[in-house]
């Protein structure tokens, strides 16, 4: 929200050159229907129009270009066959000008003898030089001085109704001359003073319309800043917000923990490992209630560390609850921690759809009498039957599956005291990424590997190769080791690739006939596909035939040979997780890239990724650049803020600066009392007035 002033929240119909049909038109397409809006739709590029080429120095090679000339025609511009042509004349030569849309609204622009300014891709069309739909204006004094040019988005629809780029460039314009003279500024005067900002009049000015290249800089970074502080701050207070208001029980008994660490540990932990069960620990016996964010690579060890947080836990009389986003990855958190568990006294249970009446009404008995230390399982566990007696530690796998209620259910179970919550991931987050989607989380990071695992041997093969590919797959399948075969499924009702699934299952068939074979994809049920993935867990199958359903927690140790089939149409963070699915045992594992020929160089850039780095932090910081964040994370299903300006995968350095910004004045004025910060309380008020604080996990 740039300003509560009645100026800016003026409809937007009021706006010359828009009126209601176009309003409707903006609301509907690019949901602008205040002058708010409209002032916040920023240009995504600028076009540099200091220079101005002769039609003779024109080559098919450049970009678009801007020219100056007449119309010379010895009549009016012919129209031929659906399109109209016209000459534009300067003193080194001549080009067409060609319209195939909107022919008699260009028409009646042309004017002989008039001075244009002309702006477009040359082209060679039928024999000659010409611009296709070019961009033209009447030279005038103020257009002959301009320089750098905005360029906004729009949409077709909108196109129709001639509010192209340069459309929405003359409303902005239009909206710019009625600026008030005197608008607040959201960010204290020091911030200011420190980071050598203009006033937010002249930000808005210039991020539009600037003035030169230095002041436009200034603009963007103004304009960034001001909207990631904004957006760490409520994250900042709200952690602050939810550290004083839940209190939690606290857990400081280590007896059980320290019995299974000198008796059980089946390994010695990395320092990483080391590292963060000290943070969890510092967390259960703070009193407050823990909201920590654990990430790991695949295969970091993450499982282990929620062990020993569970010990600390269950050795100081609280009960744990583990939810996972399906069946199967429960299943095997319940085997995993059963496994554990072994000989410490300490019972654990599972609970799923699939579990059996009995078994599920014996589990709730034992849960609510406090006999039941420990229950893993699905969204099951947030079922209202579903009664601890003391639940003191909530974790939750896989965060990103489950809705922002569903976390809420679980860890604010019937109790006097909020459960402390440990949110575990696989997934590779960005820093900055983190920084806004768990802004409001402590986070916590193994950044090392257990030892005794080899580095995952990547390859990059062309279909051409397929041969190849099925002889050593043939060769690790004789020496009794599994492969999975993946194919992307980029929406389940996409008959396209349900076909190549279905293809290349067959061909695999045929490849392989004496060599059972499972199947699995989004157009089966729920059922069919538990049964087949159980059957590859088992080893009764040797080769999985997949689309991405394998991608988050499927541990199967035996299966070290991972071929992702058209590589090029995944993300890297992806193609990361699914390559993660082997290597779960010391023996040496293989994923297998197999591709077209032909590829982009973005697709490129991605192999080249895989084969070059193991480090999933450094492949998700490269995904952030080549995807951005909203196709990395999906904007709806994480809960992100839609940003208006910043950019997260090239706006590191001026996150980090907001955000120590924001950490210190939390820190020193954490209720805004001290006069300098009345421009943030009077900013974040406008804020929580339009809009929900979106900044929660639960």
């Amino acid at each position: 929200m740039v300003s509560s002033s009645p100026f800016f929240q003026t409809k937007i119909e009021f706006l010359k050159g828009v009126g209601p049909n176009r309003a409707l038109l903006l609301q509907e397409e690019l949901d602008i229907s205040t002058f708010s809006d409209l002032i916040q739709h920023f240009p995504f590029r600028y076009e540099d129009r200091t220079e101005f080429h002769t039609i003779a120095t024109l080559k098919d090679d450049l970009p678009s270009v801007q020219l100056k000339g007449f119309i010379r025609c010895s009549q009016s511009p012919s129209v031929d066959r659906g399109k109209l042509i016209a000459s534009l004349q300067d003193d080194t030569g001549e080009i067409k000008l060609i319209w195939f849309q909107k022919i008699q609204w260009a028409r009646k622009q042309l004017k002989p003898g008039v001075l244009y300014i002309v702006f477009g891709k040359p082209t060679i069309y039928r024999g000659y030089r010409a611009l296709v739909h070019p961009e033209l204006a009447i030279a005038t004094p103020e257009q002959l001085q301009q320089a750098v040019i905005p360029v906004y988005h729009t949409t077709e629809r909108l196109k129709e109704y001639y509010l192209d780029s340069r459309g929405i460039r003359r409303l902005q314009k239009n909206l710019i001359t009625q600026l008030p003279t005197a608008m607040a500024d959201s960010l204290p005067s020091y911030l200011q003073q420190q980071y050598r900002m203009i006033s937010k009049r002249e930000a808005l000015i210039n991020i539009h319309f600037p003035e030169n290249p230095t002041l436009l800089e200034r603009a963007r970074f103004q304009l960034k800043f001001e909207e990631l502080f904004y957006i760490q701050f409520q994250l900042l207070q709200l952690r602050q917000i939810n550290r004083e208001k839940h209190a939690a029980e606290i857990f400081n008994d280590i007896s059980l923990l320290r019995s299974f660490y000198e008796k059980q540990l089946p390994f010695a932990l990395t320092q990483a490992q080391k590292r963060v069960v000290k943070e969890i620990y510092a967390d259960l016996r703070s009193g407050k209630q823990m909201n920590r964010l654990l990430q790991g690579d695949v295969g970091s060890g993450k499982t282990i560390v929620a062990f020993l947080a569970m010990l600390i836990v269950l050795g100081s009389g609280g009960q744990v609850a583990l939810m996972a986003p399906t069946e199967i990855l429960s299943e095997q958190h319940y085997q995993a921690l059963q496994q554990l568990a072994t000989d410490m006294h300490v019972r654990v249970a599972l609970l799923t759809g699939s579990t059996k009446h009995a078994e599920r009404k014996k589990a709730l008995e034992d849960l609510a009498a406090g006999t039941l230390h420990m229950l893993v399982g699905t969204h099951a566990l947030i079922n209202e039957q579903v009664i601890f007696k003391n639940l003191g530690l909530a974790i939750i796998d896989e965060q990103h599956r489950f809705g922002v209620a569903q976390r809420a259910k679980l860890w604010q179970k019937e109790q006097a005291q909020a459960s402390h919550v440990l949110i575990m991931t696989a997934t590779p987050i960005p820093r900055t990424l983190a920084m806004t989607l768990y802004g409001d989380l402590d986070i916590s990071v193994i950044d090392g590997m257990p030892p005794g695992r080899q580095p995952i041997k990547t390859f990059h093969y062309y279909d051409a190769q397929r041969l190849r590919v099925f002889h050593f797959m043939s060769r690790e399948i004789a020496a009794g080791r599994q492969v999975y075969v993946i194919y992307p499924l980029i929406e389940e009702a996409d008959k396209l690739d349900y076909k190549n699934l279905m293809d290349g299952y067959e061909s695999i068939c045929r490849a392989f006939p004496d060599t059972p074979i499972s199947i699995v994809h989004g157009r089966m049920k729920a059922a069919d596909k538990d049964f087949e993935m159980q059957r590859f867990v088992r080893g009764q199958t040797k080769i999985m035939v997949s689309t991405t359903v394998v991608e988050v927690g499927v541990n199967v140790p035996n299966a070290n040979v991972m071929v992702i089939e058209n590589a090029e149409y995944f993300g890297l963070s992806q193609l990361h997780q699914l390559r993660g699915r082997v290597g779960r045992s010391t023996q040496q594992a293989y994923c297998i890239l197999m591709t077209h020929y032909k590829l982009s160089p973005k697709s490129r850039e991605r192999i080249r990724t895989m084969l070059d780095t193991h480090d999933g932090f450094k492949i998700a910081d490269q995904d952030l650049r080549l995807r951005g964040p909203g196709d990395l994370m999906g904007i709806q299903q994480s809960g992100m803020p839609q940003l208006k300006i910043a950019e997260l995968s090239q706006d590191v350095k001026i996150l980090q600066a907001a955000r120590q910004a924001a950490e210190k004045i939390i820190r020193e004025d954490p209720t805004l009392d001290r006069p300098e910060h009345s421009s943030i309380k009077r900013h974040l008020d406008l804020i929580y007035k339009h809009k929900e604080n979106w900044g929660s996990i639960g």
